[in-house]
């Protein structure tokens, strides 16, 4: 069966930066099982997995537009550093979870920090990168009406993949 809407798809893959250095892989672990067409990994690899077999290797080249989009200036803002846990130590890549106005669930990463205000960055970690994923197709399937309804395949990964999704 080849990749094509509502299918399983399992897949390994490692993601390459420009300069070759591996962002991130599964090969030696879990691989990636999603639901093709419900844009649960980046749609430059899952637009271009579109009519593979199990069994196939691609190698996919995935400019920021693609993938994790591009820098945005407006995303680098300061904050006050008294919105942060009082005894949390904010160094430089420092990670946390956080949220719009919206409610809408944000990531922001640590730039810059002194005693009153924090510089942090919400861009993607990859946003305005082009990377090169190399695939190898585990196996495809149709994806059962639970699937479907639920949005996910039920073989999920124990480890979630942090930067395909």
């Amino acid at each position: 069966m080849k990749i094509q809407s509502d299918c399983v798809v399992c897949i390994d893959y490692t993601i390459f930066l420009p300069d070759g250095q591996v962002v991130e892989t599964s090969v030696g672990s879990e691989p990636l099982t999603y639901l093709q067409g419900r844009r649960q990994i980046v749609p430059g690899v899952e637009h271009a997995l579109i009519g593979y077999f199990p069994g196939s290797r691609v190698e996919v080249t995935v400019p920021p537009e693609d993938g994790y989009g591009l820098r945005d200036s407006a995303g680098i803002f300061a904050i006050p550093r008294s919105l942060f846990p009082i005894h949390e130590t904010l160094e430089e890549g420092a990670v946390f979870s956080g949220q719009k106005p919206d409610g809408q669930c944000i990531t922001l990463r640590v730039i810059d920090a002194n005693h009153s205000r924090v510089v942090v960055d919400i861009n993607h970690p990859l946003a305005g990168q082009t990377l090169r994923v190399s695939i190898a197709v585990r196996s495809v399937r149709w994806a059962s009406d639970e699937e479907l309804c639920a949005g996910c395949p039920s073989e999920r990964p124990t480890a979630v993949p942090q930067y395909l999704c």
